[in-house]
Order: C-alpha cells, then structure tokens, then sequence
C-alpha cells in the first residue's frame, strides 16, 4: 500500500454505523470510497455527500447511497484530503477545485477529519498556490483586484482554456509564498467582488490521519 491509501484506510476506522457520512475529493479520498463500499456490504447504513461530481460519480459506480447537500441539517462526519496543513491545523485545499464545496459540506459536520501523506505537513502555509473560486462575471476586474494587493494571480487553465468548477465558476491560483499572513490575505479575499470562497480551511479539522510508507498516524487538534 502507498501513503495515501495507509492514512485512508485507517481514517476509515472513525465510520459509524447509522451516520450520515461527508465524502472529500481527491487523490487521497479515492483510496476511502472503496472501504466505505466495503462497510456498507458488511451492513452498515451509511448516508453519504460528495463534495464534487468526480466523488458522486466514483460513489454512484460503487452503489453508495449519496444524498444531495439539500436534504440534510447536519454531517456526522467529514472525511477529505488537504494540498498543505501546519502545525496549527490551519490548510489550503482546492488543488482539485472542489474547496467551496468541501467548505459547505465541513461547515455542516460534527467532526472532520483530514487524510494527506506527510508531504502534506509544512511548517507554513504558502508553497502550494492557494485556490481562490470567482465568479466568471467580471473576472477580469476581479483578478486585476488581486494583482493590485500584490497576490499573484494566475487563472487556472485546462486544455488551454479557464478551468471550470462543478458550480460554473473560475478558479484563480494566488502564488504567495510560503509564510504569509493566513488572516490579512483571507480577510482582503472576503472584501474583494467576485470571490465565491477561497481555500484556506482553518482549524476546521478534529484529526488528521497521515500516512507514512509502512504505517498512519493519528494527529489529535485539541484546540478544535
């Protein structure tokens, strides 16, 4: 097994029976969605949200019963992977252009947990470009806002042409730096028309699960 499969099939030991479930995107989380098929063979009665169409899809082929964002008040739990996380639990998520929807899905659980190989533990957060959603009304204008606070912003290409999120929208990549200032660049990202949400997760996880080539280990935020 690789590192991300170890820290997903460990975090999978947190599942419940009878809970409705969050399902994160990405590289990581595609190890968990075949342990979650595994659970619910055994018997359990689990009730799923995917986080983006790429999940749903997997979860549909896997025959996981998944329920749209509308038709519940709260998750039990969350699991999903992260791009950066430091020693304060604070993290960017978005390489996979997913971030508002795993922002929502998070903001309605009990507990979230975060499964990453150690490559994903930094001292602070900014090598990895952080992932800001915009609208594609005016996005000109609205990358031009990000230019002039001295963000760097590169509008996310696929083929050539503005990467589309599963919501229509476009995702800017702002290059940073590692050690920048998490709270002045979130705050001036919530003043600017047109961002939908930007990456930075902060101290939104209960755990994290990291996985190691032999082995994952468990990381408790007892400050959550």
């Amino acid at each position: 097994m690789n590192k991300k499969q170890n820290a997903a099939i460990q975090a999978a030991d947190f599942i419940k029976d009878n809970t409705v479930l969050g399902l994160g995107t990405g590289s990581t989380v595609f190890f968990l969605l075949p342990k979650v098929h595994e659970l619910i063979n055994k018997g359990y009665k689990l009730q799923c949200v995917a986080t983006s169409l790429s999940t749903e899809k997997i979860a549909e082929e896997l025959k996981i019963p998944l329920l749209s964002i509308d038709e519940v008040k709260s998750i039990d739990l969350v699991i999903d992977g992260v791009d950066e996380i430091d020693p304060n639990f604070n993290a960017i998520k978005g390489g996979g252009g997913a971030h508002f929807r795993e922002k929502l899905v998070a903001s309605l659980a009990k507990e979230v947990i975060w499964i990453m190989d150690e490559s994903k533990m930094v001292q602070s957060l900014g090598k990895f470009p952080l992932p800001v959603e915009i609208m594609k009304f005016g996005y000109i204008q609205t990358i031009s806002k990000m230019e002039e606070l001295g963000m760097h912003p590169k509008l996310r290409l696929k083929e050539g042409i503005p990467y589309l999120t599963d919501n229509g929208n476009y995702i800017v990549d702002l290059h940073l730096g590692a050690g920048f200032s998490i709270n002045e660049v979130e705050n001036a990202l919530n003043q600017i028309v047109g961002v939908v949400e930007n990456g930075l997760f902060l101290n939104t996880c209960n755990l994290i699960v990291v996985g190691f080539d032999d082995k994952a280990k468990i990381i408790y935020n007892h400050n959550k």
